[in-house]
């Protein structure tokens, strides 16, 4: 039985990260709100007086990119939004999910509903019912370059608008023209500019992107987590984690995870039992927890605000201003600020899962860590979690190849008109496997630090840690000899990308609150 959604109304330029979260996870409907129909109306009114008054203008009756100097007629223009539409379908690769199809289609309506893309309601209400119906158009992933917008993946978002191609119900693929039935929407001739309007924007990428940040923020707090169990589990010091080291320096994010550790481990009977080893020199990668995990959030912090006004934005071009009458040709279709935003956070995905496979190894070197080799009794017959260290470590080095940053990379397109692009969209798009990996990573950590707490029995962590390490063995039981771990691992998997995260986590989040 399928759950009650919740309506959501969109406000062009002010929609949220909390809402964009609900759209990716698909708890919403959608509507619009009313008073962005008459900007709409407006922009599509200067349009047609273009047309009727014969001007030419980019866009609207020429052709397009090195083609911008060639006049349509009147007559050829809906055969030429049309064309246009059919020219640039041109994808390749699996099919993009549900969950960020659903981010493209609503950021493409909030774009459109700026009122500078001179689109009828009509194109605008037919996104919205497919996307109420849950009819998702089926966008190969791989042909964008970032610029001049995400040109191939829209052109296939478009086709379904046309009845052309295919989309996708309840997971199973059909007809555009079915799906059009289903939603009770009818093919849609273009109008003028209408073809360019939907093909023109960012939205691909910052769908893509919009996933990398909140898979990321659900890996970093479960790295968070790991780190805080591993550090119980080696009953390490919480004296680098006192609030005055971290004022001291005044990095946000660092002064901030600090606390968030604080409040992880009050009141743990483990650390109590230990203050006054003399214990405080351990190993950076969980001394500098802070400093390091910090640095993430802080990245995380400036993508999500670029994703948000990106999510917001009016990116298609030309722009309409009908305050004037005036079509303005210019380049907010050029996806520089999220390709930048796609590679910092690919730094911290990557950043998160390299100091927790440190974390891992440390664990298991008896020297360091004080537990018993490989955190398995009876050594040698058994080898315990030796071998989860290594996928550990291929991951956290498949990462460092992965977060190689894609707004580096340009190749010219279109005769040399478009002679830089962004490649946003790859920069967005490899951030899925990223966090896949990083999930792992500190999901084996979370598994390899539960075990070392085991060994501290019947000494307890604190209240909130007990709940976490219960999350943990509720799906793992305690490793007493070798067995399979595959499962174990992708269930810890699971765990890390899973969200399920206590509350001085999840408040370090700017898009978990409207």
């Amino acid at each position: 039985m399928s759950l009650q959604k919740k309506l959501c109304s969109l406000t062009p330029g002010r929609v949220t990260l909390a809402t964009l979260r609900e759209i990716y996870h698909g708890t919403v409907t959608l509507s619009l709100d009313p008073q962005a129909v008459d900007a709409v109306v407006k922009s599509q009114k200067t349009v047609e007086a273009i047309v009727n008054h014969g001007d030419v203008v980019y866009g609207i009756n020429t052709g397009f990119g090195k083609l911008a100097q060639t006049t349509i007629a009147k007559e050829h223009l809906a055969e030429l939004q049309r064309n246009l539409v059919l020219s640039h379908s041109v994808g390749l690769g699996k099919p993009l999910p549900d969950d960020v199809v659903r981010l493209v289609m609503a950021s493409k309506i909030i774009s459109l509903a700026r009122g500078h893309s001179g689109v009828r309601m009509e194109v605008i209400d037919s996104l919205l019912r497919l996307f109420n119906a849950g009819v998702m158009p089926v966008i190969p992933e791989k042909g964008s370059v970032g610029a001049s917008g995400d040109l191939a993946p829209l052109a296939h978002l478009s086709l379904m608008l046309l009845g052309e191609g295919n989309v996708r119900f309840n997971g199973e693929e059909l007809p555009a023209i079915a799906g059009l039935k289903m939603a009770g929407v009818e093919p849609l001739v273009l109008g003028p500019k209408e073809g360019l309007a939907l093909l023109n924007g960012t939205q691909v990428s910052t769908a893509l992107a919009l996933r990398g940040l909140f898979e990321g923020e659900k890996v970093f707090g479960a790295g968070l987590v790991a780190g805080a169990l591993s550090l119980e589990a080696i009953k390490g010091s919480v004296k680098p984690f006192d609030a005055r080291i971290h004022e001291a320096r005044g990095q946000t994010g660092q002064i901030d995870v600090a606390a968030a550790v604080r409040a992880l481990l009050a009141d743990s009977e483990i650390v109590d039992s230990h203050q006054h080893c003399g214990r405080v020199q351990d190993p950076y990668s969980i001394r500098c927890v802070p400093q390091v995990m910090g640095a993430c959030l802080d990245n995380l912090r400036h993508a999500a605000r670029v994703l948000q006004i990106e999510a917001n934005a009016a990116s298609d071009n030309p722009l309409v201003f009908s305050e004037t009458g005036e079509v303005i040709s210019g380049g907010n279709f050029h996806a520089e600020p999220v390709a930048f935003a796609a590679d910092i956070i690919a730094l911290a995905v990557a950043e998160i899962g390299a100091i927790s496979e440190r974390r891992l190894a440390l664990l298991l070197d008896t020297g360091l860590s004080g537990l018993p080799p490989f955190l398995v009794k009876e050594g040698g017959i058994n080898s315990g979690f030796m071998i989860a260290q290594v996928t550990a470590a291929a991951l956290a080095s498949e990462n460092k190849s992965l977060a190689h940053p894609g707004s580096v990379d340009s190749l010219p397109t279109s005769a040399n008109q478009e002679d830089h692009v962004s490649m946003a969209t790859y920069a967005a798009r490899r951030l899925g496997d990223m966090c896949f990996n990083t999930a792992a990573v500190v999901g084996i950590e979370a598994m390899a630090a539960a075990q070392g707490i085991e060994f501290s029995r019947p000494l307890r962590s604190s209240p909130i840690m007990e709940q976490v390490f219960s999350g943990v063995r509720e799906r793992v039981a305690f490793l007493d000899k070798d067995r399979l771990l595959a499962p174990d691992i992708e269930s810890m998997r699971q765990w890390g990308c899973s969200g399920e995260l206590p509350a001085a986590i999840t408040q370090l989040f700017p898009s978990t609150s409207a």
